[in-house]
């Protein structure tokens, strides 16, 4: 009787051991499907500070999570694609970066929970109701562009400004809402702002050339189209002479004159944290949506300012949030 006791207990403990192993064999290794809209410098270091990001906070790339990296190719069709596949191979998370991406993840997130970055007016672009309590399942960063501080920027280096180019692509909403930000403030400022529009770099470019005899500077937020081709229209200002001022500081690193902005790493950073928030069970919806609005630097390109011969004022020279790109 005691040896019939002895031999069960001992194969209750195999099956124990056995089921155990096959429990941690089968552990589920979280997938995040990443998506962006196009390849430029922006989107690019977003991309690569969320990845940077994660593995700080645990999360090994092959082992402890597994990636889907897509890029629509500046074409929004192909983000339905995109999504779709992000959904039929089963995404814990979906990471879309800009606001084309951020609107057609949002089709998704009734099952799969959604984190865009780098939208500039999430309730205008139909993601959230309200940055503070989201709600659904969805939540992200906020590249929200300071255009009022930008364009005081342009006033303090010209105090004598009267004509702004504003070149963008009218089929980005975060560009449209830019665009009623820049023209309510520079009526304020009796700046007379001219609009210059292209769907594709030929017509940016085309733009680009006419707005240059016009103005007195020019201006673009953060326009996917745009920023796709900004060493090509940064140049064509340049050489006429006119500072191209942007609404991000990587569009500064890519040839433009100056902004007031954010270091794009950090919407990358707090874009992962949200990541591992969810994973570790909180809710997209419970979480705010992050605008960086605060604590901004001054940037400007040092290779622009010589080529204009543009001498900054001592306020800005003086303040401890300039950063002068390319020294």
């Amino acid at each position: 009787m005691k040896t019939r006791s002895l031999k069960l207990l001992s194969a209750f403990c195999v099956s124990a051991t056995l089921l155990t192993g096959c429990s941690s064999a089968e552990k589920k290794v979280p997938k995040v499907g990443v998506a962006q809209i196009v390849s430029h410098t922006s989107l690019n270091t977003i991309r690569d500070a969320f990845s940077d990001r994660m593995e700080e906070l645990g999360y090994k790339d092959g082992e402890t999570i597994e990636y889907d990296y897509a890029d629509a190719a500046g074409q929004p069709s192909n983000l339905t694609s995109i999504m779709s596949q992000f959904s039929d191979e089963g995404s814990d998370v979906i990471v879309a970066i800009a606001t084309p991406t951020a609107q057609a993840a949002a089709n998704y997130a009734d099952t799969i929970p959604v984190v865009f970055s780098a939208v500039s007016d999430p309730v205008g672009a139909g993601l959230v109701s309200s940055l503070e309590k989201p709600g659904g399942n969805i939540t992200g960063t906020s590249d929200e562009v300071q255009v009022d501080q930008i364009i005081d920027l342009a006033l303090q280096i010209n105090p004598d400004l009267k004509t702004m180019g504003f070149l963008y692509n009218a089929g980005e909403a975060n560009s449209v809402s830019n665009l009623e930000k820049a023209k309510a403030y520079c009526k304020e400022k009796n700046i007379e702002l001219i609009e210059g529009t292209g769907k594709d770099m030929t017509e940016l470019q085309s733009s680009a050339s006419v707005l240059v005899e016009k103005v007195d500077a020019m201006f673009s937020p953060n326009d996917n189209t745009v920023a796709s081709g900004f060493v090509a229209l940064s140049k064509i200002a340049m050489d006429a002479g006119i500072p191209y001022y942007t609404g991000a500081d990587s569009m500064v690193q890519d040839g433009g004159f100056a902004t007031v902005g954010i270091n794009y790493d950090e919407l990358g950073h707090e874009t992962a944290n949200m990541v591992d928030e969810i994973l570790k069970g909180k809710k997209a919806g419970d979480i705010p949506v992050k605008v960086f609005k605060d604590d901004l630097n001054i940037y400007v390109n040092k290779a622009y300012l010589e080529k204009l011969n543009i001498t900054l004022p001592e306020s800005i020279q003086n303040d401890d949030n300039l950063v002068m790109v390319g020294e």
